[in-house]
């Protein structure tokens, strides 16, 4: 159901008042504060439709209602307001890029800085994939008869030893036989090209080895993926503790605790196309959050580039009563300013 005109001002009225006060707004406070020409007898009609429909809730008897994840999606996409980054705060971000662009984790870190300071907001930075690891080299070495370790080795140097316990002994000279089938089909190889096919031809050369094939290619994927998986920066974290939301410590305390892991980092900074808006901003209100310690958050994230290649993701997290104008402006001000100034100083 479209809401009209009326029903929308007086949603715009209670989010603008909870996102600035954090207290249940009733229809005394719309009447007085917001000049929309109608008797607080009509608001409050108006606000039982909204409530009917699922846009605000009533959180305990008294008769303040807040916005519900429903009220705030309607907002972010219909009536929000935005407000420019300042001009002051978009030198500090030139001055981080030209001084510290040869040091892009230097550089990352300073900006999730940055903007934790200027939103007042949690921020997230993932730092660039600047490569796609590939496999350098595979060795496989002899423990003893039940064991085998087996070296791995990137293009970027990382080596990482892995033991593999073996069902039936294999000789050192089938192991160097067989570590030198691996390099020959895989050296120089990224995970994108080391395809379903290709692990199937290497099962049948091997032979009766073959049935290790499937240890050792996890092996592989998961020392490539240790040098492809990108660093999270997280800056301003205690910032949640700002928020009456979370008062609550054990609530609060298992959000901290989320924060500390990189899996759940790496989970809310994944693209969620259903919700994206606002060019390339995507706008993650809390149950629309699979992870359940997100239920009384949103993040509002968007990518940046180097050159024409997106390498990284922004997000910014807060409460539910998020001011989403403020941090869908900063986001996109910031990633155009950043792009602008990434590009001068790699093509100059």
């Amino acid at each position: 159901m479209d809401l009209n005109k009326r029903k929308l001002q007086i949603l715009h009225a209670i989010i603008s008042d909870y996102l600035e006060t954090a207290e249940p707004v009733g229809s005394r406070t719309i009447s007085k504060k917001y000049n929309l020409g109608i008797s607080s007898a009509t608001i409050r009609n108006e606000m039982a439709d909204l409530e009917e429909l699922g846009f605000i809730i009533q959180p305990h008897t008294s008769a303040g209602r807040i916005p519900s994840d429903q009220g705030y999606r309607l907002y972010v996409e219909q009536l929000m307001d935005y407000s420019a980054i300042e001009i002051q705060q978009l030198e500090i971000v030139r001055q981080i890029i030209t001084e510290k662009i040869d040091k892009i984790e230097s550089m990352i870190q300073d900006i999730s800085k940055l903007v934790a300071m200027i939103t007042n907001y949690t921020t997230l930075i993932s730092t660039p994939q600047t490569h796609k690891a590939k496999l350098k080299h595979i060795q496989l070495v002899p423990l003893d008869e039940r064991t085998i370790i087996i070296v791995t080795v990137t293009d970027s140097n990382l080596v990482r030893n892995h033991l593999l316990n073996i069902v039936k002994p294999i000789s050192s000279h089938a192991l160097i036989q067989l570590s030198n089938m691996l390099n020959q089909a895989l050296q120089g190889l990224t995970l994108e090209e080391m395809n379903s096919s290709l692990i199937g031809e290497l099962k049948q050369q091997m032979g009766e080895y073959g049935v290790i094939m499937e240890d050792v290619f996890h092996i592989i994927v998961e020392t490539i993926q240790s040098v492809n998986e990108p660093e999270i920066y997280l800056s301003g974290a205690i910032r949640i503790l700002d928020f009456p939301e979370f008062n609550d410590v054990l609530k609060a305390k298992t959000l901290f605790h989320a924060l500390e892991e990189k899996e759940f980092l790496t989970s809310i900074l994944s693209p969620k196309p259903s919700k994206q808006k606002h060019n390339n901003i995507s706008i993650t209100i809390g149950n629309e959050n699979p992870v359940e310690e997100m239920k009384d958050c949103s993040i509002v994230t968007t990518t940046y580039k180097m050159g024409d290649q997106t390498v990284g993701t922004i997000g910014i997290l807060g409460p539910t009563r998020m001011d989403y104008g403020r941090v869908v402006a900063t986001l996109s001000n910031l990633v155009e300013h950043m792009d602008h100034m990434i590009r001068g100083l790699m093509d100059g």
